[in-house]
């Protein structure tokens, strides 16, 4: 066992770190076992890293119930929810690097001997699993587990996003206002990440298929007690990946991301999940490219359905078997072999697994669909790719032509449709709102969610070269690269013009000619910067095109 904590705390060369350590009340005991880091993004905004301090309670007990010391640091986390549909959306995927950064720093500057992280939410678990891969050191992550579902509104559960649907359907006189208000007080009765399987959960799900959870863990609800002792279990089991010198690349590699993309097209994971796992993957050396997430939709069934494609949501699909029932399953299109963080093999993990209730998780001969939950679209008006997610948008939406109604912005978008002015047959564009030109490729939940309030969700579709989260439905494309402020032919659409969604054949087309494309583009100008000082300023020039996960290239090659 080699621990890199010991290189700087011999005496009597490094005694003056020693000291600073016991200005804290560690003792000569503390300092002779390895030192554990947990990168904690706990903090009272986010309701599902709202329970995280007292989950790292329970891992620093199990750490020190196996023989290690427990260190533990802070780090940002935003919520998506908090920051949507205004201004505060530009800095949210824009945290996923800084996380990473922080982690790396913290980690690589008092040469702690492992990790383990605690997240829940849309940017800091995938943050954490690229800090993971690109440290290289023994790694596990502990989440917060999801909020349980609230009231019942429009036939299902509740959750946080039914505000949004239900404005729309109280602009329009379909609810009033104290069904709307109790709405509010109940769609969200406990902490956690949020409910449904929006890019939360998903990434949840996607870090424990990737084998850097204990199995079962991703779901297990923040009001339950197995959360708990679950931290504690990853605490003990972070000091045995130290002992056994298992590290993150000996997990996070290209077997098991491809069995995390595998898990997230069977269950109709977010499609943020295409901006995450590309990221991951350069961390780790792997090549995950959007031809990858096509191949691996393709040949794999969607088998589990929950919110926003059905009523059931996450706690539910903890309930019926969670991912293990899911991996299970699938186990013959995985690799099988692949490491985990209990130091077996996914197929020695999901042995005894099951499926326990085939109303939300259906077999591979029975599937929901036979292919699975996302898409990946190309055509004149995504010259490289676009994403879609047939998981969440009913088959008599999967073609659709419709008149472009262009907005260059999300506000300005979403004013026009709770203002009616936005009509049945109409293909919505929302353009400049990707990685460069947003900056921060915005969600546009808002305006799906509107849409669906206003009762135009199967008359309707939108385009965009922002993201999605991953409780919308409808009719929709995001990711469309390159972006608008690259000069991308979303740029150029004009009003009425007639767009083209055909998932079924993966295109996605403007019906303009190449020439008349040709021509509107050398006319079209770039856009001043949105942000032209502080950080989004700097992660506009920096960020790479959506297909490329939205990375900051940091490797010198």
């Amino acid at each position: 066992m080699i621990l890199r904590s010991k290189a700087i705390l011999e005496r009597p060369e490094w005694s003056s770190i020693r000291s600073l350590y016991k200005s804290m009340g560690y003792t000569d005991e503390d300092l002779d076992q390895p030192l554990i880091g947990i990168a904690n993004s706990w903090n009272q905004v986010v309701p599902g890293h709202y329970n995280l301090r007292q989950v790292s309670e329970y891992v620093q007990q199990g750490i020190r119930q196996a023989g290690g010391t427990p260190v533990e640091f802070g780090l940002i986390a935003a919520c998506d929810g908090i920051a949507n549909g205004h201004e505060g959306m530009h800095y949210i995927l824009p945290t996923r690097d800084l996380i990473a950064n922080d982690v790396e720093m913290m980690i690589e500057a008092h040469r702690l001997d492992a990790v383990v992280l605690l997240g829940s939410c849309d940017k800091i678990v995938p943050g954490m699993l690229m800090a993971a891969a690109r440290l290289d050191i023994p790694s596990i992550m502990v989440v917060g587990g999801p909020m349980a579902g609230g009231c019942e509104f429009d036939e299902r559960a509740s959750d946080v996003t039914s505000l949004t649907e239900g404005l729309g359907m109280l602009k329009d006189g379909k609810i009033d206002e104290k069904t709307f208000l109790k709405l509010e007080d109940r769609a969200g009765p406990t902490c956690g990440s949020c409910s449904f399987l929006g890019t939360a959960n998903t990434m949840c799900c996607l870090a424990e298929a990737l084998g850097l959870c204990l199995p079962g863990s991703a779901t297990i609800p923040a009001y339950d007690a197995h959360r708990l002792r679950v931290a504690q279990e990853s605490g003990r089991q972070i000091v045995e990946l130290v002992k056994q010198e298992i590290t993150a690349r000996q997990i996070i590699n290209q077997k098991g991301i491809e069995n995390a993309i595998r898990v997230n097209t069977a269950i109709g994971g977010s499609t943020n999940a295409a901006l995450h796992m590309p990221a991951i993957g350069y961390e780790a050396d792997c090549e995950v490219t959007m031809d990858l997430f096509e191949e691996l939709s393709r040949s794999t069934p969607y088998i589990a359905r929950m919110n926003p494609a059905a009523a059931p949501n996450v706690p539910d699909f903890h309930n019926a078997g969670g991912v293990p029932a899911v991996m299970k399953e699938t186990l013959d299109l995985l690799h099988r072999d692949a490491m985990t963080v209990t130091g077996k093999t996914v197929a020695e993990n999901i042995a005894n697994a099951e499926i326990l209730d085939r109303n939300i998780i259906r077999t591979m001969g029975d599937p929901w669909s036979g292919e699975g939950g996302l898409a990946v679209l190309r055509g004149n008006l995504a010259p490289n790719t676009a994403i879609t997610k047939p998981a969440a948008i009913v088959p008599e939406m999967h073609k659709f032509t419709g008149k472009a109604r262009c907005f260059h912005s999300e506000e300005e978008a979403n004013q026009a449709i709770l203002d009616g002015k936005v009509q049945e047959g109409e293909a919505v564009v929302i353009r400049y709102e990707g990685p460069k030109g947003g900056p921060g490729m915005r969600e546009m939940y808002k305006a799906m969610k509107l849409i669906y309030g206003k009762g135009l969700a199967l008359k309707t579709a939108l385009v965009t070269d922002g993201r999605f989260s991953g409780t919308n439905n409808g009719c929709f494309v995001g990711h469309i690269s390159p972006e608008a402020a690259e000069g991308g032919p979303l740029a150029i659409v004009e009003d009425g013009d007639l767009i083209t969604i055909d998932i079924p054949n993966r295109e996605l087309h403007l019906q303009v000619s190449d020439k008349e494309i040709k021509a509107r583009l050398s006319k079209w100008q770039r856009p001043e910067p949105k942000f032209k000082r502080g950080y989004l300023a700097l992660y506009s020039r920096l960020a790479e095109s959506a297909d490329k996960g939205a990375i900051i290239r940091h490797k010198i090659e």
